[in-house]
């Protein structure tokens, strides 16, 4: 067995990890953060102990706020790639928007990562596509590891490299799912919703203990990556609502913009639909 297998509850690892804590609390107040990558990012989870202690230099984490609404890059420009790995540890979503039709093209929530597709490692070095921008459409706090550990662990790693290669088919699966969005309202939502379910299931970030997925998911980036207008967003949401699909509202719901997916399995009848159409829909 390789020694890179995962460690899970071992001392050592215990110990590594409030090491970690430790130092990152003396010298910057975003410990928690730090802490959370190694705990829940779904590229690290229970990772080894030793590949996390000697891969990841403190010095080399930094750790960074993205507001809203505001480009953090461009990718896939000709000739220009990344020297760092985005963590997305609090708040999101980070939206990619493929720029000519000002479309959402990805959805990245905490626990997942992004800028993978721009590194020169795996697949990075083949996947180009058209330049689109990268954005927090909400605050969002990230940590960026860089290049070095990134390939370092790559190669190390064979866990690691199994789930960073993940990442790319799950993008792929994503954009898949917004291709078969048609002009047929409750469709464009149902598959947006199934490929957000695909995605956080596969990254082991949902459901949750009732088998619910809660999505900060505004009406604006769910018409902006179905083609809809808002309004038709607005009824659409209503509609699976009434039907069951979806959660009503929660009062305590601050943004107003958590969709909760209480019936992932039925979207699926709504997202296969072609030719017939859903009853609860009045437009024909």
């Amino acid at each position: 067995m390789s020694k890179w297998t995962t460690g899970v509850g071992s001392s050592t690892y215990r110990r590594c990890l409030e090491k970690l804590r430790m130092a990152i609390r003396a010298r910057r107040p975003e410990s928690d953060s730090i802490a959370a990558l190694v705990q829940s990012n779904y590229l690290f989870r229970e990772l080894d102990e030793d590949l996390l202690c000697n891969s990841l230099p403190l010095s080399s984490l930094v750790v960074e706020k993205l507001y809203s609404s505001r480009p953090v890059y461009t990718a896939f420009r000709p000739g220009v790639t990344l020297d760092v790995l985005y963590l997305v540890v609090h708040g999101g979503p980070v939206i990619i928007r493929s720029t000519p039709l000002d479309r959402v093209i990805t959805i990245t929530y905490p626990g997942g990562c992004f800028g993978m597709r721009n590194l020169p490692v795996s697949y990075g070095l083949l996947g180009k596509a058209f330049p689109s921008l990268v954005e927090a459409y909400k605050t969002t706090d990230v940590i960026k590891i860089p290049l070095t550990a990134v390939q370092a662990m790559y190669e190390e790693s064979l866990v690691f490299r199994d789930r960073y290669d993940l990442l790319f088919e799950l993008r792929e699966k994503f954009q898949y799912h917004l291709l078969n969005c048609s002009t047929y309202p409750p469709q464009a939502v149902a598959a947006l919703l199934r490929a957000l379910v695909y995605q956080e299931r596969s990254l082991g970030n949902q459901p949750d203990a009732n088998g619910t997925y809660v999505l900060d998911l505004p009406v604006d980036v769910i018409a902006r990556a179905c083609q809809l207008n808002h309004r038709t967003v607005e009824q659409v949401l209503k509609g699976m609502q009434q039907i069951g699909l979806l959660a009503p509202p929660v009062a305590t719901d601050m943004s107003g913009d958590i969709i909760r997916v209480i019936d992932p399995e039925g979207l699926k009848e709504v997202y296969s639909t072609t030719r017939d159409k859903v009853p609860w829909w009045p437009l024909r």
